[in-house]
């Protein structure tokens, strides 16, 4: 496992973890997803925090872009089908190394690109293969909030949960 401290980008998957991996679709063919408010106070602590977030699918969905536009992710890239090689250019035009990167994923299609990461954090419901490579296994199912858990597991090994939550709801410290 990597010095969490390091940590400045968080990517995130989006069926299977910020969503319980069901598709819903309207009788106009519309998708549509259930996201959990819970995982707000991940995206809002990362940032303040100083961590961006990129979420990275394989589906493309306006619901998914409305949502992470409300919780201020940095990068929304969906309909990406190679993960691993978008992620690797993505990383490599930035100049950052794996040591500074969390990956969260639940399905074999965020198994080769979580190589890329030095936090790999996956649901408590995720495939086998994922759990094997996790360095964080979230007592969370996805779409419960597991954003929130391991943003919150990732700030509290760097002493920064209290403050950040506090900043952010703008709870007075001390209370």
């Amino acid at each position: 496992m990597c010095d969490l401290s390091l940590i400045s980008l968080i990517v995130i998957d989006v069926d299977g973890t910020l969503t319980d991996a069901g598709l819903y679709y309207s009788d106009g063919n519309v998708e549509t997803k259930k996201f959990c408010t819970k995982d707000a106070a991940g995206f809002f602590t990362a940032h303040w925090a100083g961590i961006e977030t990129m979420i990275l699918t394989g589906r493309e969905c306006e619901a998914t872009a409305r949502r992470m536009a409300e919780m201020k992710a940095k990068y929304i890239c969906q309909d990406v089908k190679d993960k691993y090689g978008f992620l690797k250019n993505f990383l490599n035009k930035r100049g950052i190394g794996c040591e500074r990167v969390a990956y969260i994923g639940d399905d074999l299609n965020d198994l080769y690109p979580m190589s890329l990461a030095g936090f790999v954090c996956c649901p408590a419901d995720a495939c086998d293969e994922i759990k094997l490579i996790a360095d964080y296994i979230s007592p969370v199912n996805g779409g419960y909030g597991v954003v929130r858990d391991v943003v919150s597991y990732i700030l509290k090994q760097r002493n920064e949960w209290e403050d950040a939550y506090k900043a952010v709801y703008g709870i007075p410290k001390g209370e």
